[in-house]
This record gives C-alpha cells, sequence and structure tokens, in this order.
C-alpha cells in the first residue's frame, strides 16, 4: 500500500486528466498496432544480407535474431512496470525524467527530436518512395528535380563524413508527401491516426505472415536447404571460430570470436526491431493504460519478433547463405548478395519469378506507410510532454480546441523531418545515434532500479517480471553491444554522443528561460493550458 504522500503527489510535470486534454481513446488492439507497426518497417526484408555476409553462418543468422527478440522483450517486459507506473504522454522522457533527473529526460527527448524519430521517419518515408519506384520507375533517387549540392566526402579517422546529395529528388518527393499526409492526417485526432495505424499493421502483418507462410510452402529450394541445414548449419558457428569485422570505414580487418561478432551484427537486427517503446510515447491517450501499456508491449514485441526469426527461416530456405556478388542467378548471389540486399524479395522468386518482386514491393509499401505513421503519431508526444516542462518550443505544449492533438508538435516534427529528408543526412544520423540510443535503453532500464529504491511504496499494478535478474541481464548484454562498437565501429558511437553533449547548454538555456517565465507569471501553471487545453494524464 503506498503512502500518503507518495499518492497524492503526482509525478512531476505531468497535468491531471481534463475534457479539454490529450483523450484516452486507445485500447489494447490500438496500442498494440503501435507497437508492431512502429517496429515493422523495411529492415527485415533487408538487414538479413548484411548480418549473413558478417557472420557466414546459417546457425548464427538465426543466433543474431534471438539475440534481438531476447533484447527487445526483456526490454519492454521492463518498460511495462514504468509504463503502468506513470502513464503519462512522453512515456520514456518521463521515466528519465523522474527517475534520474530533468537533464537526463531532455537529452533523450533532444536526441529524439533531433535525429531518432525524425531521422527515422525520413529513413522510412524515402524507402518508400524507393519501392513506390517498382511500380513507377520514374520514382528513383537518382532523378533529380531539385538537385542542390554534392557534399564531398570528410574523412575523420575511421569515419567519412558527407558524401550525401542535397536536394529534391522523385523518391525524396513521394517520402516528402508521406510525411505530410501523416502529420495532417494526425492532426485531425488521435482516433484517425489509430484508426490508420490499425489498418496498416493488420495489413503488414498479414503480409510479413503470408511471406512465412507462403516460403515454407512454395519457397523451399532443395539446393538452399543442403547448404543452410543439417550439419552446414552449424558451419563457422563453433566458439572457437573466428570472424573478419572491419574497423570503422576502410580501417583494418579484427578477427573476433562469437560474442564480438553477434555484438557487432546487432547493429542491424536490433534496429530493425527498434521503435517498440513508442506506445509508452502515447499513454495519456490509452484507455486503462496501467493494463494496456504493459500488455500491448509485451504481445507487440512477442509477435514481431516471432515473425522475424520465422522469416529468416523462410530465407535460409529459400536461399543458400553464401552466394558470390557476381553470381547470375538469385540462388548463386544467395542471402549474401541478393540484389540490393532485398533478400525477401529474392525469396519470393524463387516460387513466383518477377511477380515475387512486385508482391514485396507492395508489402513494403503497406509495411513503410503503417511505420512511418505509428512513429509520426507517438514522436509529437514526447515534444508535447517536454514543452509542458518548459525544455521544448512553447507552443508544442498546446493542444487544438477541437480535436485535443498537439498541432505544432506534429508540425515541428515534419518540418525537420523534411528537412533531413532534403539534406540526405538522415542516413548518416541514424547510423551516428545507434550506440546512444541503446545507451538510452540501458538508462531507461537503470530507472527501473532506482525507483524501486527511491520510491519503494509507488503503486505498482505491474511488476517487471523476472527483476532483478532479466533486467540485469538486458543492461549487461547492452552493455557490451555498446563497448564492441566502440572498439570496431566508432562509427556507429562517438558521433551520437557528441549530438547528445551538445543538448547540456540547449537544456541549461531552456531551463534558465522556463525559471524566468515561472518566476514572471507567465509559464503554464499545472493543470492550465493557454487556450484551455490540459494533458490527460
Amino acid at each position: 500500500m503506498s503512502s500518503p504522500a507518495e499518492t497524492s503527489a503526482p509525478f512531476s510535470g505531468q497535468q491531471s486528466s481534463g475534457k479539454t486534454g490529450l483523450v484516452a481513446s486507445l485500447g489494447l488492439f490500438s496500442a498494440t498496432a503501435i507497437v508492431v507497426g512502429s517496429m515493422i518497417g523495411s529492415g527485415i526484408f533487408i538487414v538479413p544480407a548484411e548480418i549473413g555476409r558478417d557472420v557466414g553462418s546459417p546457425a548464427l543468422l538465426i543466433g543474431a535474431w534471438l539475440v534481438t527478440a531476447v533484447m527487445t522483450i526483456i526490454g519492454a517486459l521492463s518498460y511495462g512496470e514504468l509504463a503502468a507506473m506513470m502513464p503519462k504522454a512522453g512515456g520514456q522522457y518521463v521515466y528519465l525524467r523522474e527517475a534520474l533527473g530533468p537533464i537526463w529526460g531532455f537529452l533523450f527527448g533532444w536526441t529524439l527530436f533531433l535525429v531518432i524519430q525524425t531521422g527515422t521517419i525520413a529513413a522510412v518515408a524515402v524507402a518508400f518512395g524507393k519501392f513506390l519506384g517498382v511500380f513507377f520507375p520514374s520514382v528513383s533517387s537518382d532523378h533529380w528535380i531539385w538537385h542542390i549540392a554534392h557534399v564531398p566526402a570528410w574523412h575523420v579517422g575511421p569515419m567519412v563524413l558527407g558524401n550525401m546529395e542535397i536536394g529534391l529528388s522523385t523518391a525524396n518527393l513521394a517520402g516528402l508527401v508521406i510525411i505530410v499526409l501523416l502529420a495532417v492526417i494526425n492532426v485531425f485526432g488521435v482516433r484517425l491516426g489509430a484508426m490508420v495505424q490499425n489498418v496498416f499493421t493488420t495489413a503488414k502483418t498479414v503480409a510479413l505472415l503470408g511471406l512465412v507462410g507462403i516460403g515454407f510452402l512454395f519457397c523451399r529450394n532443395a539446393a538452399a536447404i543442403h547448404a543452410n541445414f543439417g550439419a552446414n548449419f552449424w558451419h563457422a558457428a563453433s566458439w572457437h571460430t573466428l570472424h573478419p569485422v572491419q574497423v570503422g570505414i576502410g580501417g583494418p580487418i579484427a578477427m573476433v570470436g562469437l560474442l564480438t561478432v553477434l555484438a557487432v551484427v546487432q547493429t542491424g537486427s536490433l534496429f530493425s526491431a527498434d521503435a517498440w517503446n513508442n506506445v509508452t510515447y502515447t499513454a495519456g491517450e490509452i484507455r486503462n493504460p496501467r493494463r494496456n501499456l504493459p500488455l500491448s508491449l509485451a504481445l507487440g514485441t512477442s509477435l514481431v519478433l516471432a515473425l522475424y526469426i520465422l522469416a529468416n527461416f523462410v530465407y535460409l530456405l529459400a536461399l543458400p547463405l553464401h552466394g558470390d556478388s557476381h553470381g547470375a542467378t538469385i540462388s548463386a548471389r544467395g542471402i549474401q548478395f541478393a540484389s540490393d540486399d532485398r533478400v525477401a524479395t529474392a525469396a519470393l522468386q524463387i516460387a513466383f519469378s518477377k511477380t515475387g518482386a512486385f508482391l514485396m514491393a507492395g508489402a513494403i509499401l503497406i509495411s513503410t506507410f503503417g511505420c512511418a505513421n505509428g512513429l509520426t503519431l507517438a514522436g509529437a508526444r514526447v515534444y508535447y510532454a517536454m514543452s509542458r516542462d518548459g525544455l521544448f518550443f512553447r507552443a508544442a505544449g498546446k493542444l487544438h480546441p477541437r480535436w485535443h492533438t498537439p498541432v505544432a508538435a506534429l508540425i515541428v516534427q515534419a518540418a525537420w523531418t523534411c528537412i533531413l529528408c532534403l539534406s540526405g543526412s538522415y542516413s548518416q544520423l541514424l547510423d551516428y545515434i545507434i550506440c546512444t540510443e541503446l545507451i538510452f535503453y540501458i538508462l531507461t532500464i537503470l530507472c527501473l532500479f532506482v525507483l524501486r529504491a527511491k520510491r519503494p511504496n509507488a503503486e505498482r499494478p505491474y511488476r517487471a517480471i523476472g527483476y532483478p535478474v532479466l533486467p540485469a541481464i538486458y543492461i549487461l548484454m547492452a552493455a557490451w553491444i555498446c563497448i564492441v562498437l566502440l572498439r570496431y565501429k566508432p562509427q556507429y558511437t562517438w558521433p551520437g554522443l557528441v549530438i547528445v553533449l551538445l543538448g547540456i547548454p540547449v537544456f541549461a538555456v531552456w531551463s534558465r528561460s522556463a525559471v524566468s517565465e515561472s518566476a514572471a507569471g507567465t509559464a503554464p501553471a499545472s493543470g492550465e493550458f493557454p487556450g484551455g487545453t490540459a494533458e490527460n494524464g
């Protein structure tokens, strides 16, 4: 039973429920759809090629996804306790703020806005444009409408910065249309955004189920089965086998062991299964969040990871893992060297020839559209929560008087995402913050331990399964991946840390401004909002 102090004092910075606030209209299905829809993008259809090149073993290809599954599901089960304990708009931002202090919440939100959320939306939207080109060849990254400039490569130690094109291509234009369209859709109420999410998540889940079902029934290839299973399944998977890993970009080749190579390839698999935490950002709009948030996290992540692992078995049934980059046939190129890394397309072409390319392109269009919508819907809620704390543009903390949505937050998010699209920088930025994003996951799960100590009597409708062992295992696994990336893939580490550190002076300025406004009586008071809107807690 909670003490009076703990039950009467709300978590700081959050507002009480109100009819003019965020509308709690999302049920369990919609919450789960946000988890599933945000996770499934285009990665599962492409990333296995890169992993296959790095591990060179069917067993380790599956092993990489099993590591991802274990970490993601432990993470989701741990987040479930925090989400049920603090069902507030902003999710992870709130957990970090309450457990570790405002600056940690801000640094997460700063990085989320600058790169993580907006960069991911940009990448997914441009991927939509690229796959639209399968049906309409004029839509292409090489078909420029307005080519502004080429940024030359700039070598910095083991990294290469720049080397990107700035301007508007037809693929970028398709991405911009998607970004603006989804921002507009999500302005007109969370119900409409959720309906779009539900429809496209259902469609993409059916498509992925279809890939698995069709793959097991029609894409079985005798040569691939012989090459990938039986004794060959465990090829190069022993503890004594060394695997080549290139240090940085253009650096020397290092020979590493099994645990190290599995950590290196998590940059592909772990982040193909990322964004499951986005549902926590929308907690203020979920009905019965203390039940539905942890349940949606567990159901959504389990479903997606099961489908991901099954999809990889389909690839192994259809295509040999090992291939030749100059192979004349789909089978000769194998998983490792599938054309443009489109492994799923190659697998379907085993059964359906050229029709397979169109089927897969259609599935990816559905998948990327739904993914971008989930990210758009969720991300704006973090900036809204930050603004309510005086740590983001003030307008972002206001809700539309009729639709009860954070319109300014959606507009700012869409505008920055469009800039990233045009600059061509989103891909590099996402690479740079891989390790940083993992560190924020570690810190958030650390919040579980901190709050158990600081607020032992706080109400916890759901307690993390396996605490403290499973959360500790996640922290150790994630820390190991970060250490390996620092050693062998520095391009994924220190640039992201620099982006985070740049947020410290910004926090100082914004927090000082918030204090000044509060002292002057111009900042919104708790439960009050210019224009009559308040947050739904």
